[in-house]
Parts: C-alpha cells; sequence; structure tokens
C-alpha cells in the first residue's frame, strides 16, 4: 500500500474531513473527524504534507499540526474552489484541498505565529467600534430627519447636532430625547474606546523600526504603516512591488483575449484593511496636492491635469504600495524624486 504523501483538510467549528493521497494524487482514505481527535489522529500519521484553506481558524490548525513535525500549506479558498467536483460537501472540499496542494505551481499563505495575529486585532477591534460609530451617526442623523432637522453628513457635525439635542430649550418630545441621549453616550463610549486604540497605534508605530521607515512615505501615518507591519506577509512572498499592489487589490481586473489587452476597475482582493488606508492616504496627498499645487512636471501634477480625483487617489494608492514593497526589500527609507527641470 502506497504511503500518504498529501492530506487535505477542510476544518469547521466541531466536524472535520481529510482525503488523504499518495505521490501520485490515487486517494487513499477519507475520514470525518471530531475536533477532539483531530490532533490525535495527525500524530499517528507519517510525516507528510498536511494542506488547509487560509480561513477562520486555519493559522490554529497550522501551528498545532506543524508542532507534530507535518508541513503545513495554507491556500485561498479561491484557488481551491476550481478543483470542487459537482457537489460541494465536506468531503468534496477535503478532496480538492488535496488535489490543489499537490498542483506545483499553486500558491500558499504563510502560516502566522500567535504574535503576528495578535498585532492584526487592534484594527480589526478598530474597524468594529469605527463602523458602529457610524451607525449611531447614522442613526441619530436619520430619526431627527422625521422632526425635520437635517444636518451635512461627516463625524465633525454631530457635536452641534448633539449640543442642540441637550439644549434644556429642544423641543423635541422628551420621550424621544432620552433615546437620542441613549445613543449619544453610546457614541461618546466608542470614541473613548477608538481614542484608546489610536494611542496604542501609535506607541506601536514609534516602537517599531519598520514602521518608522514607512512612515517617511508621504500618505503613510501611523496607523497605515502599524497596519502594513501587522498584516502583510513577509515581503520575500512577492517578486515584485507590482505582486504586492496586485494581492492589495490596487491592479485593475484583466478580461483579455485574441492578443488584445482589456483592463477594467481594481480587482478589491486582498488585504482590505491596508488597501483601504493606503486609499485615504492616497486621497490626503491628493487633497494637499489640489490645495498648495503638485511640484511642476511630477507624476502627481501630470496625472491632476488628465484625471478625475479619486482615480489619481486610487493609482497613487497603487504608487505607493509598491513604494512600501521596495523600501521592505531593501531596507531603506523613502527618498523623494527629483523632479526634471
Amino acid at each position: 500500500m502506497s504511503e500518504v504523501s498529501t492530506i487535505g483538510l477542510d476544518i469547521a467549528k466541531q466536524v472535520f474531513q481529510a482525503h488523504g493521497a499518495d505521490a501520485s494524487g490515487n486517494a487513499l482514505f477519507r475520514k470525518r473527524l471530531t475536533r477532539a481527535k483531530l490532533l490525535e489522529f495527525f500524530r499517528s500519521q507519517p510525516r507528510c504534507l498536511v494542506a488547509l484553506e487560509a480561513c477562520g481558524g486555519a493559522h490554529y490548525w497550522g501551528r498545532e499540526i506543524a508542532k507534530l513535525g507535518h508541513t503545513v500549506r495554507l491556500i485561498p479558498p479561491a484557488y481551491v474552489k476550481p478543483f470542487v467536483k459537482r457537489q460541494k460537501n465536506d468531503a468534496a472540499d477535503a478532496e480538492a484541498i488535496c488535489e490543489a496542494a499537490q498542483r506545483p505551481s499553486m500558491r500558499f499563505v504563510a502560516v502566522k505565529d500567535e504574535a503576528q495575529q495578535a498585532s492584526g486585532v487592534v484594527f480589526r477591534a478598530r474597524d468594529v467600534l469605527v463602523r458602529q460609530r457610524t451607525q449611531c451617526i447614522n442613526a441619530l442623523r436619520g430619526h431627527l430627519t422625521e422632526y425635520g432637522w437635517v444636518v451635512a453628513k461627516g463625524a465633525t457635525h454631530v457635536p452641534t447636532l448633539i449640543d442642540q439635542i441637550e439644549d434644556p430649550n429642544c423641543h423635541l418630545p422628551e420621550s424621544a430625547r432620552a433615546i437620542f441621549k441613549v445613543l449619544i453616550a453610546t457614541l461618546r463610549s466608542l470614541e473613548e474606546n477608538i481614542a484608546v486604540l489610536d494611542a496604542e497605534i501609535r506607541r506601536r508605530s514609534k516602537e517599531d523600526p519598520i514602521a518608522r521607515r514607512l512612515m517617511t512615505i508621504p500618505g503613510v501615518g501611523p496607523i497605515t504603516a502599524t497596519a502594513i507591519v501587522a498584516l502583510a506577509p513577509p515581503v520575500e512572498t512577492f517578486r515584485t512591488g507590482r505582486d504586492f499592489a496586485a494581492w492589495l487589490g490596487l491592479t485593475p481586473l484583466q478580461k483579455s483575449t485574441g492578443g488584445k489587452q482589456r483592463l477594467g476597475a481594481t480587482s478589491k482582493m486582498g488585504e482590505r484593511t491596508i488597501r483601504r488606508l493606503l486609499i485615504i492616504g492616497g486621497s490626503a496627498v491628493v487633497r494637499q496636492a489640489c490645495m498648495r499645487g503638485a511640484p511642476e512636471g511630477s507624476w502627481l501634477a501630470r496625472m491632476l491635469g488628465r484625471k478625475p480625483r479619486m482615480l489619481v487617489s486610487v493609482a497613487l494608492a497603487n504608487k505607493t504600495a509598491r513604494i512600501v514593497w521596495a523600501l521592505l526589500s531593501k531596507g531603506e527609507v523613502y527618498r523623494a524624486p527629483v523632479v526634471a527641470a
């Protein structure tokens, strides 16, 4: 009997499915496992390649299985889907993972250690709180519209709105004001917690030498720099800066055929947090350039002369991503390009 060389593991909360294959790709076993017996099963298996989809819990199981001596590979779910045959179920998914892992051109995701995952928690938590703050603001604006109070969008107008609600001479019904005060209290609590997380991010950016080097790039602040350090995979994962920009989803989609190149909108694939922060930073740089003027003959000045501002912001985010890759791969700091006379 052939020895197992690759095991595809479809993970879940309680019930897992394993598919074993030999070096030729022939199926050796299909096994249903419970959470309590998973590590015991892999402890009894010969050392081999274990492949999982890069989804929730995958990094934890990757670390635990690697401790048993196995080689662990995480595969993006989008790369596994083409190998699923007909109906989708746990057994078919495990088989597809096993088959995808045996492809020589397959791309894998690096397994993160606990410290790397812990570094990313602050950004995930901050995103949740910011979304909740936006929900509270929109709720206030929406409910007050029913009473004829119309205010402009944006968080900068909220303090004025709160002052009007808390004014003793306010003509709103007392029963409605009591509910509005609950929303206001929730909003203030969220802002306090967001400020705590922002302070933590600024502290990390000052202590990390890589984050300090990244902050020399225009449009990259403490939040963006720390997010790149915490969430981006090792720079060696990408061959070029364009590969890093493509991983962030900042390159156009291709629908080329027949020798004709057709490029569409940005793909929006990859790490959403870093992509969003780079676009926000690019928008800030573009806004300053529109107010104060970009250097004559610079790339930014030429782009603003012929393209819409939002398109230039996304293009600048793409350019910044490539600069980030260059700085990380070469260990240098940003040097502004010299504009030709």
